[in-house]
């Protein structure tokens, strides 16, 4: 008999492509992903992946099933939406995603205070780099500092970052004072990749320092501090973090680097269900109240909603 867990596990592997990237989606082992696997192509008695350099790729028969697959997940997140919507307690889980530096940062130090006002709501904080889909149930809540692509969300945005570059004092000693004016040259720089959040601060860079050397992308704004605090080169850091890093001098620019919106979304669907509403609300007044360490300038607070929502 045909298993659903199955075809989650296979519906996660086909999105994903890898073991590792379904693994952590679905909070499982790899091996548990590979076996379920196995014993959904058993069960239908047919290849549904093939595995190639590039990462798992569906079949043809995988394709077929991937499309009825997703239309009955979609009914059935469509179900647990509308029952979850009824339930007026505030107790549950909450999903919560986030970059890793706001994750280590700003979201986990605050949630004690919410556990003793709502000990009955638990929090999954998921640190990740890329988007988690809140339509799809990955996560009910979701701090960006971005516009999402996917539709049917309440974008309200919360706060302002501001970032700046720096470097340590000793790196500046070996490489001497960056000349903006003739492209950085000699200098080597620490960017985030290409997906990150942090594509505009990382142009600004690139575009400030065109004669410097990328030395380390990462999508890890963590590793970018800690690459930067022991040396590694230039890198355009949130202020809260880079100020507050012993090793690092904030750097004087002819332009500042733009600063980014911390945005707040929800699935429509899920915004009244208590719950979430009062994580929602938490982590509203949790970025308020440290509105001047991230923006010392402050921050112009207003709601933005996707087009179409």
């Amino acid at each position: 008999m045909l298993d659903w867990d199955d075809l989650r596990f296979f519906l996660a592997l086909a999105r994903h492509g890898s073991l590792s990237a379904a693994a952590k989606v679905l909070h499982v082992s790899q091996s548990t992903v590979g076996r379920r696997l196995a014993t959904l192509e058993a069960t239908l008695a047919v290849r549904l992946l093939n595995r190639t350099p590039e990462g798992y790729v569906p079949t043809l028969a995988g394709q077929d099933v991937r499309e009825k697959a997703e239309r009955l997940e979609a009914e059935a997140i469509a179900l647990e939406r509308d029952v979850t919507g009824r339930d007026t307690r505030l107790r549950g889980l909450v999903r919560v995603t986030c970059a890793e530096t706001m994750a280590a940062h700003l979201l986990a130090p605050s949630f004690a205070s919410l556990h003793a006002q709502h000990p009955d709501i638990m929090i999954e904080l998921i640190p990740n780099p890329r988007e988690l889909s809140l339509a799809m149930r990955e996560a009910d809540i979701s701090v960006r500092m971005r516009q999402p692509e996917q539709h049917d969300l309440i974008v309200r945005r919360i706060g302002s970052m501001a970032f700046g570059l720096y470097a340590t004092s000793e790196y500046i000693e070996e490489r001497g004072e960056p000349d903006f004016d003739e492209g950085c040259p000699g200098h080597h720089l620490i960017t985030q990749m290409e997906d990150s959040q942090e594509m505009t601060q990382s142009a600004w860079l690139t575009e400030m320092a065109s004669r410097s050397q990328v030395v380390l992308q990462t999508s890890s704004h963590e590793a970018a501090v800690l690459a930067s605090a022991n040396g590694g080169g230039l890198a355009c850091l949130a202020r809260f973090r880079g100020d507050d890093e012993p090793r690092l001098n904030r750097l004087a620019v002819p332009t500042e680097p733009p600063s980014a919106d911390i945005l707040l979304l929800v699935h429509k669907d899920n915004r009244d269900t208590p719950r979430i509403r009062v994580v929602l609300n938490h982590i509203s007044e949790r970025i308020h109240a440290v509105a001047s360490i991230l923006q010392p300038q402050g921050a112009n607070l207003e709601d933005v909603h996707v087009a179409g929502v």
